[in-house]
């Protein structure tokens, strides 16, 4: 044989090796497939989509509701107690001697101070008065100020106008109790047209300083304190005078006023 054919022979049986272990390896593998525990299939059930509560929506610029209609209603000006008020009479700074009536009484004294007219009543239950001497006063407002300073209870201090005798006048009155009034005196007979009422306008006691005025037309009156309106009167019984002051002791004790700053004006038609 020679060296050739050997080595052909060695080749084949080789490839014949080679073919016999790649088969078996494919039956032993085959084997292993078939025998091996099967790989369970798992069935994922897909979760139902969820439902989200929806979220509020904000508004951040809500409608304004429209306001209930408040009905209006005319503006009611206050009334003017005042009106027509013209030039200025006289302004009596209580300087001049002669122009009121002064003196010592019985019950007391007036006199003229710095400024001021004292009417200074000593005796219980006493009367005491200051008339000026001029104008004579028919239309006209006033104003004047009083300051009691000892006066108490029923005590009384105002003005008097349209003086035309020593019985007849109209006497605006205050109490220092806190109350205000006007007598008419006719042929010395006395009435009210104004009987007493309260008035927050002062404090009672004394001492304490209050601004008196009167608006006086014809049979119309109107009174104030501290340029507050206290109440209005018609009366036609007295149509012209003088003007004056007075304070009245209705108890056991003193009573001291003081009168200061009077100005009268023109009341034009």
């Amino acid at each position: 044989m020679s060296l050739q054919t050997h080595y052909e022979g060695l080749k084949a049986i080789r490839i014949l090796i080679i073919v016999f272990v790649l088969t078996g390896c494919f039956f032993l593998l085959s084997s292993c497939i078939s025998s091996a525990t099967p790989i369970p299939i798992i069935e994922v059930t897909p979760s139902p989509t969820s439902t989200q509560t929806p979220t509020a929506t904000v508004e951040w610029f809500p409608a304004t509701s429209t306001p209930t209609t408040v009905p209006t209603f005319p503006v009611t000006r206050t009334p003017d107690y005042r009106p027509n008020l013209g030039a200025v009479i006289l302004e009596d700074d209580f300087s001049t001697p002669g122009s009121w009536t002064t003196g010592q009484t019985s019950s007391g004294n007036v006199s003229l101070g710095l400024n001021e007219l004292t009417i200074a009543i000593a005796e219980p239950k006493a009367y005491d008065y200051s008339v000026r001497m001029d104008p004579l006063l028919n239309d006209f407002y006033l104003e004047l100020t009083a300051s009691p300073m000892l006066c108490q209870g029923e005590d009384q201090y105002g003005i008097l106008i349209r003086i035309s005798s020593p019985g007849d006048f109209y006497r605006y009155s205050l109490s220092c109790d806190g109350q205000v009034r006007l007598d008419r005196v006719v042929q010395g007979a006395a009435s009210s047209p104004q009987p007493w009422m309260s008035t927050g306008s002062i404090p009672p006691g004394a001492p304490i300083t209050a601004r008196l005025g009167i608006w006086a037309r014809g049979d119309e009156f109107r009174f104030f304190i501290n340029d507050q309106h206290q109440f209005t009167v018609n009366d036609p019984l007295l149509v012209s005078g003088n003007i004056g002051v007075f304070a009245r002791s209705m108890g056991e004790t003193a009573v001291t006023v003081n009168f200061s700053d009077l100005i009268i004006r023109q009341i034009e038609q």
